[in-house]
C-alpha cells in the first residue's frame, strides 16, 4: 500500500482487514466460529491486542491499545479544537496577529511574525492543526499582497507550527511524545536540536533572502484577481 501510495485511511483499514484474515487462517479463528471470530477482531480494534514472542522488545512495541489507547490523545485534539474555535470565533487571536502584523515591514520579519505566531497558537490552543491553520488563514492574503508564493507561507507555518508542537505538554504532539518516550517534555526539549533550530534558520533566510520564492506572472494574476474580490489590495513590494 505505501508502494502505491494509498491515502492514510484506506491504508490503514487494509491492515486491519490483512490482520483479520490472519488471524483467521494462522490463529485458529476458523475453528471458534464466525460470532467469536467477529468479537475478536473488534475486541483487538478497540481495546488492542497482546502479542507474546518471548522477546520483551517486540513485545512491547507490537502490543498496543487500540482505539482506547489513542482516546486521551484524540479527545485532547477534540478539546484543543474546540478553545481554539472559539479564540478565533471571538477574534482574541486575530488581534494579537493584527498587532505583530503591523511591524512585519520586510519579508524576514514577515515570516519571523509567522513562525511565532504559530509558536504561540501551538502554547495557547495545545493544538497543532490549529497552529497551521489560524496563521495560514490570517498571513495568507498578506503573503500574496508582498508577491510572495505561498511556499513561503507553508514553510514559515511548518517550520513554526509543526516542529514547537512539541514542546509543550498539554498539546497532543507533546502529550504523544512524552507518554511515548515516557519521560516529560521537559527532559527532551534541549536535546531536539532540529526543532529548536529550524525556527531560527528559516527567520534568517527571510531575512537574507535564501529561498523565498516569489510569485510568477501567472500566480501575481490570480492573486491580484483574489484579493481584489475581497477589496484588498495587491501591491507587491521588495523587500
Amino acid at each position: 500500500m505505501v508502494v502505491f501510495r494509498v491515502p492514510a485511511i484506506p491504508g490503514l483499514a487494509g491492515g486491519i482487514l490483512l490482520g483479520a484474515v490472519f488471524f483467521i487462517l494462522f490463529q485458529g479463528g476458523m475453528n471458534i466460529g464466525f460470532s467469536r471470530t467477529f468479537q475478536t477482531v473488534i475486541e483487538c480494534v478497540n481495546y488492542g491486542a497482546v502479542v507474546e514472542t518471548g522477546d520483551d522488545f517486540i513485545d512491547t512495541l507490537l502490543t498496543r491499545g487500540g482505539i482506547q489507547g489513542m482516546l486521551y490523545t484524540i479527545s485532547l485534539m477534540i478539546c484543543a479544537m474546540i478553545y481554539g474555535g472559539a479564540l478565533e470565533r471571538i477574534g482574541s487571536l486575530s488581534v494579537i496577529s493584527i498587532r505583530l502584523l503591523s511591524i512585519a515591514r520586510s519579508t524576514g520579519s514577515l515570516i519571523l511574525v509567522t513562525i511565532l505566531s504559530c509558536i504561540f497558537t501551538n502554547a495557547v490552543t495545545g493544538d497543532v492543526y490549529l497552529s497551521l491553520m489560524i496563521p495560514g488563514r490570517m498571513y495568507s492574503n498578506e503573503y500574496k499582497k508582498r508577491g510572495l508564493s505561498g511556499k513561503n507561507l507553508s514553510r514559515a507555518l511548518e517550520d513554526g507550527g509543526a516542529v514547537s508542537s512539541c514542546f509543550f505538554p498539554w498539546n497532543a504532539c507533546g502529550s504523544y511524545m512524552s507518554s511515548t518516550l515516557g519521560v516529560g517534555c521537559a527532559a527532551y526539549v534541549p536535546y531536539a536540536f532540529m526543532n529548536l533550530l529550524t525556527p531560527i534558520v528559516s527567520a534568517i533566510f527571510g531575512y537574507i533572502g535564501f529561498t523565498i520564492v516569489k510569485m510568477t506572472a501567472e500566480e501575481r494574476t490570480q492573486a491580484r484577481q483574489e484579493l481584489e474580490e475581497e477589496g484588498e489590495t495587491f501591491a507587491p513590494i521588495d523587500i
